[in-house]
């Protein structure tokens, strides 16, 4: 009910939905800065991890070196070799993961923010369109409350007019069902005392047949 409503001039009521929506922004901002930073927590802990896999493959060295130092030569430089190659396999995992972790977190602050800038601009839009529609809408609503109710008159005549329609239709198949029915009925009926007469003949025969047999014997 637009007439109970505190006339707002178009300034402060655009103020009021700048605000808002420096609001809104701000906040959707500090949402995806905290995904950002849970994801941050994420990624370190599985750096943490890497490492300590590094430290314990680094102690597995040292236990080889000491193991293969009652060794020959070549089986000593051929472990030394495979650890060295996997201590630099290791490390490249690690540096790899770091570049990747900053990349994906570089990725992550470029799409929050043109997300946010995206939803910034529909709201804002969503906010226009409302205002311009709320001074609008109180010169039209009368004439589309009418078109409206015209328009349903209408369709309720048209309704009434289908339910009859179909009604009649229903009636008329019901009826000749019925008649389908009865018709079925009689057919029944006239099979089964077909089916008697058949019957009481084979049998008259058979009576027939069996006399004949006995006075033959």
């Amino acid at each position: 009910n637009f007439t109970n409503c505190t006339i707002v001039t178009p300034l402060t009521f655009q103020t009021n939905i700048l605000t808002e929506l420096r609001k809104w922004r701000l906040s959707l901002i500090e949402h995806y800065k905290h995904q950002m930073r849970e994801e941050k927590e994420k990624q370190t802990a599985h750096v943490t991890q890497l490492t300590n896999e590094m430290e314990n493959l680094k102690e597995l060295l040292h236990t080889y070196e000491i193991s293969i130092g009652r060794k020959d030569e070549v089986v000593i430089t051929n472990l030394t070799q495979a650890l060295e190659r996997q201590k630099e396999r290791t490390e490249l995992m690690r540096k790899f993961m770091l570049w990747r972790i900053q990349h994906v977190n570089a990725k992550k602050e470029e799409y929050a923010n043109r997300i946010a800038d995206k939803q910034f601009r529909t709201a804002l839009l969503k906010k226009v369109w409302a205002a311009w529609r709320s001074l609008s809408e109180e010169k039209w609503k009368e004439k589309v409350a009418k078109a409206c109710q015209l328009r349903a008159e209408d369709v309720c005549v048209q309704l009434t007019n289908d339910y009859e329609a179909k009604i009649a239709e229903l009636t008329t198949a019901l009826e000749q069902t019925k008649a389908e029915i009865l018709q079925l009925h009689s057919e029944r009926e006239q099979y089964e005392d077909t089916m008697k007469k058949a019957f009481m003949r084979g049998v008259c025969a058979l009576n027939l047949e069996a006399m004949t047999m006995f006075q033959s014997k």
